[in-house]
């Protein structure tokens, strides 16, 4: 059995991590960031925070975008390390395939923060939520509003060891009803690079194959949540449970409209500004496991010892979308727009 030593810290962790952030200001640290694309709504919103938190510790943020590429994410690895990057942030696009990249950085004394998917290395820092908590949390909004029936599962990018956590937590909470007979798995399909054509596409087969008799969708974020909607509206079917993550402006929208049932909110900002202080710390000679917060993890596919910080998310249903409102994360107009005033508490 694997040990796991798990921490989940809330966003206080993200102003706390550099003790030390006076005299590492005067370092200058030049921090590379590896995105793996800016398909996504949430990219723009971690790389706003990471800019913000690299300039307050007087450092250089300079970044490449892969654009879906695994041979490019390779190369922009090195372009970073070759422009003088101090420590690295990975996005990676194939957790697997960007190994000889980070193996290289490493090799070079730079040392590499695998962002928000994991990067089973012993020599990567793994900063994300806790995705196996994600995926329960998703799990449990479904099958609290529909605890029987047909269900389908829309699962992420098969490259993505996030995806397989997420599949785990979700099967955590829904496996004694399955067993009970209670619910039914009538679909289940990765979804190749996260994209929401793809989630749709394979929704639309799974609906033709079922002859439309779906009770409920998990889908694990808010992009494949969008094609499942998507392919649930021309069915004539929206308004079935769907869930999903990240709290993306669009999903959000769609949970006070009714289309969506939860979006497990990961404050981007939290990551990206945790990220930063982290290669900060890492630039400036703090070892793996002295990282302010540092637990190990060893529940990836290969069962790896890294050091490892998860984060805490929080479920967004109807009945909390204050929470998004509140927090600045998201204007309220956006939110209500199109629903029906007085239909949620936070659209009057």
């Amino acid at each position: 059995m694997k040990m796991i030593k798990t921490a989940l810290l809330g966003s206080a962790f993200a102003v706390g991590v550099l003790a030390g952030g006076a005299a590492l200001a005067q370092d200058g640290p030049v921090i590379g960031v590896s995105w793996s694309n800016f398909q996504e709504e949430r990219w723009k919103t971690d790389e706003t925070a990471m800019v913000a938190a690299i300039e307050e510790a007087g450092g250089t943020y300079i970044s490449a975008d892969a654009q879906s590429s695994v041979s490019k994410q390779l190369a922009d690895v090195e372009s970073l390390l070759a422009r003088g990057a101090d420590a690295l942030i990975v996005l990676a696009q194939d957790s697997d395939a960007v190994v000889p990249a980070i193996e290289a950085a490493v090799a070079e004394g730079v040392p590499v923060v695998g962002y928000d998917r994991l990067i089973e290395h012993p020599d990567a820092f793994y900063l994300t939520f806790d995705n196996v908590e994600v995926g329960r949390m998703q799990a449990r909004a479904i099958f609290e509003v529909q605890p029987s029936g047909n269900y389908v599962m829309i699962k992420g990018s098969p490259q993505d060891p996030n995806a397989d956590f997420l599949r785990g937590g979700q099967q955590e909470v829904l496996q004694a009803a399955i067993d009970a007979g209670d619910i039914t798995i009538v679909g289940e399909a990765y979804t190749d690079a996260w994209l929401p054509e793809n989630a749709q596409r394979n929704m639309e087969q799974i609906l033709t194959a079922n002859n439309n008799e779906v009770d409920a969708v998990v889908a694990s974020n808010d992009g494949t949540a969008g094609g499942v909607v998507a392919a649930l509206t021309a069915q004539g079917m929206e308004g079935i449970p769907v869930s999903g993550q990240d709290g993306d402006h669009a999903a959000l929208n769609r949970v006070a409209l009714g289309t969506q049932t939860v979006s497990v909110w990961k404050d981007a900002r939290v990551l990206g500004r945790a990220a930063a202080e982290i290669a900060v710390q890492l630039a400036a000679g703090t070892a793996l496991d002295e990282v302010d917060g540092a637990i190990t993890f060893s529940d990836g596919p290969r069962g790896v010892a890294m050091n490892a910080i998860l984060l805490a998310p929080l479920p967004i249903t109807q009945d909390n979308l204050d929470a998004v409102i509140d927090a600045g994360w998201v204007a309220q107009e956006v939110v209500c727009q199109g629903v029906t005033p007085g239909s949620v508490d936070v659209c009057p």
